[in-house]
């Protein structure tokens, strides 16, 4: 029996390395990016594939088998296909329990919208600057990496920092090569300090140091019509942030914070058709509105929310202190990673910013925990209707595989996940389903979100949208 299992999983193994060449022509040359059920595939390696194959069991019950999809993979390569993500779970289920279509044609009904000669999704590549090298600012910079393809949609150019010390580059190319919560980057660092420059995976990225974002002239870096995302958050209302404008070689800016008066708070798959092309200044509002706005609409829209109260239970920012020191806000001067501390939190009213119709909804509060990453949102909301915990939760589990927030809202059974689990999820929010509680019109669901990568990912959604960078799903 055990070289039986052995035996099986020698020839899954062996699959999967036959898998990597196919996805990664797919991805270089033809610009489409593989998943099996929202699990990404490529640049994976075989283990990391046979994972996605497995976690198919949690849609459809059944584990998907890489003998099963290989041959669609294989004939998928074959095809003239224009830039898209494609599910490969969802193409090889179908093609499964269809009768009748020889592969060939099966897929070509499926993917008919992309069967067109390869073209490039945008006319020249957007040049992307990063305003600042924190948590977030290295998070793009690894997702904005893996996503460079063959080079044709986004490219990351520069990254601007105050200036340092005399050995800055090599810091700065550390604390992107390594990172404790993480882990390794996945690829080759060098540096080049002729250029001042870090090269990752071929990447050439300039560090360029200023201390205003109204002084640089990026044109003299090669760098034009650049899309600068400001990750300071010092700068955070028109006034303030229209001074990357000021630059020459700059188009649009990005805040990856709340932003005040009358600046654009947008989350992606909620309210992202609000950017106009004319629009200069947008801001990705914050981790936690990102994580709850998606899961807070399609309650309201399908049950109707009359009241409802956020607890955020978040991870310590560097923010706080490590200890005991002065703070100008109140508790937050407390030791970050002995205490538990009360503060406060915007996310309430920053909803109503995406989603009008919840304004004056919610109330919330905040509890900064001792851990580094991953943080956890506890809504409890009061229904226009009575629900079951079975049917919210399997609600709520359709819209992550089915609907247009399905990149937003992922879903997990597991009665053994914890927040460590969740580190590098590309999802904005999980729903815990064995947490929900439900109580006649009353529902408390608990909402799991990496509030550094999750975040990240939806800053990058933004990117692409004001980039004009538009990637079709399929199948449908």
């Amino acid at each position: 029996m055990s070289n039986e299992h052995l035996s099986d999983w020698k020839r899954k193994e062996t699959l999967a390395e036959a898998m990597i060449p196919l996805i990664g022509k797919l991805y270089r040359e033809q610009g489409i990016v593989l998943n099996i059920y929202g699990r990404k595939i490529v640049r994976e390696s075989a283990i990391g594939i046979l994972k996605a194959h497995r976690y198919a069991r949690q849609i459809t019950d059944e584990e998907l088998l890489p003998g099963q999809s290989y041959p669609v993979l294989e004939a998928l390569s074959k095809l003239e296909l224009a830039p898209a993500r494609v599910d490969l779970g969802k193409l090889t289920t179908r093609y499964l329990s269809q009768s009748g279509l020889p592969l060939d044609s099966f897929l070509k009904e499926q993917l008919a919208s992309i069967l067109t000669s390869k073209s490039n999704l945008l006319a020249e590549p957007q040049d992307v600057v990063l305003y600042g090298f924190g948590r977030i600012g290295r998070l793009l910079t690894r997702i904005l990496i893996d996503r460079t393809g063959g080079g044709e949609k986004l490219r990351l150019r520069g990254i601007v920092v105050r200036p340092g010390a005399q050995n800055d580059l090599q810091k700065r190319a550390s604390l992107l090569r390594r990172d404790s919560v993480h882990g390794m980057f996945n690829g080759t660092i060098q540096i080049d300090e002729a250029e001042n420059a870090i090269i990752a995976n071929g990447n050439v990225i300039k560090l360029i140091y200023a201390s205003s974002p109204d002084t640089i002239d990026y044109t003299h870096y090669a760098i034009n019509n650049a899309i600068v995302i400001d990750n300071t958050g010092k700068w955070r209302d028109e006034t303030g942030l229209s001074l990357h404008l000021q630059s020459k070689g700059v188009s649009k800016v990005i805040l990856t914070a709340p932003g005040k008066a009358t600046l654009k708070n947008i989350v992606y798959g909620v309210n992202h058709e609000m950017i106009s092309p004319d629009d200069a200044l947008i801001s990705a509002a914050s981790c936690t509105t990102n994580a709850i706005t998606p899961v807070l609409k399609v309650m309201h829209e399908k049950y109707r929310i009359e009241s409802g109260h956020i607890e955020t239970i978040h991870s310590y920012t560097n923010d706080q202190n490590l200890i005991d020191n002065y703070h100008k806000n109140d508790r937050r001067g407390r030791s970050a990673p002995l205490n538990m501390v009360i503060t406060e939190t915007g996310a309430a009213k920053a909803v109503a910013k995406a989603l009008p119709e919840l304004a004056g909804l919610l109330t919330g509060n905040a509890i900064r925990v001792p851990t580094p990453n991953v943080s956890l949102a506890i809504l409890t909301l009061n229904l226009a209707e009575e629900i079951s915990k079975e049917t919210v939760n399997q609600f709520l589990r359709q819209i992550s595989l089915e609907s247009p927030l399905r990149d937003q809202i992922d879903f997990t059974t597991s009665t053994e996940i914890v927040s460590s689990d969740l580190v590098g999820s590309s999802r904005t929010g999980i729903i815990d389903a064995n947490a929900t509680i439900s109580q006649e019109k009353r529902c408390t669901l608990y909402v799991w979100y990496d509030n550094e990568a999750g975040y990240s990912y939806q800053v990058v959604r933004v990117l692409q949208h004001m980039a004009g960078l538009y990637y079709p799903s399929l199948p449908v």
